[in-house]
């Protein structure tokens, strides 16, 4: 497989007050398996319905998208939640972990839907890999920000995604405490040979990116490193 995610003339409409508003506009693009590619673009452009549109979690008014060898096109939610929880690691801005449970007990969670019986020892290793082996039996409300979005990077990894969807992943964090869970997302990125798409503000972090990707108006365009 040469292409790990393909849309092909996807556009997303959605309706308001005002009607039906052209959120995507025929965008077309290909990712490779193990490339980085950085999103960016203003506010209110399109950037984050592109990766909801990529992971299956909006669909489409038009156009096709394949991840992995899987077409979105005619699946029913079941179908596309199994193939997100076996392919997929999202990352928000808002870490989305579950309040009443541990650091160990977020990451194990999806592993347990999977199946896995080894999802406690997953979970571990990959909060291992985060850096936070000692914080294992933690809450959420125990843990920094960095902290709670090194959580949130160990569950997207701990069950081998092939693609790592990542949303303003440190708008919620300071800039030095942002700079290191960058870092580390790339190298998790790297040792997993994931596919890696980043959406950010910032250009100067899209550059670290293999290539990089514009949205305006709807429109996608390939930018300038």
């Amino acid at each position: 497989m040469t292409e790990i995610l393909n849309l092909n003339n996807v556009s997303l409409s959605l309706p308001s007050r005002a009607g039906l508003v052209e959120i995507l506009k025929n965008v077309s693009f290909a990712a490779s398996p193990g490339e980085a590619i950085g999103i960016i673009g203003p506010s209110g452009s399109g950037k984050t319905s592109l990766l909801m549109v990529a992971s299956g979690l909006e669909a489409v008014s038009a156009g096709k998208i394949e991840a992995c060898g899987f077409s979105f096109d005619g699946q029913s939610e079941q179908a596309l939640a199994r193939f997100r929880r076996d392919n997929i690691g999202i990352i928000f801005q808002s870490f989305h972990l579950i309040p009443t449970m541990t650091a160990l007990e977020n990451v194990s969670v999806p592993l347990e839907f999977r199946g896995r019986s080894d999802a406690a020892e997953k979970a571990s290793e990959a909060l291992q890999k985060v850096g936070l082996a000692h914080r294992l039996t933690h809450y959420p409300s125990q843990l920094s920000g960095g902290e709670q979005q090194r959580v949130a990077i160990a569950r997207a990894i701990a069950a081998g995604a092939k693609l790592l969807l990542a949303d303003e992943p440190t708008g919620n964090l300071d800039q030095d405490t942002g700079a290191s869970v960058i870092d580390l997302l790339f190298e998790m990125k790297r040792t997993s040979g994931a596919t890696l798409l980043l959406v950010t503000h910032d250009r100067a972090l899209a550059k670290r990116c293999d290539r990089i990707l514009e949205v305006r108006d709807g429109h996608v365009s390939e930018g300038h490193k």
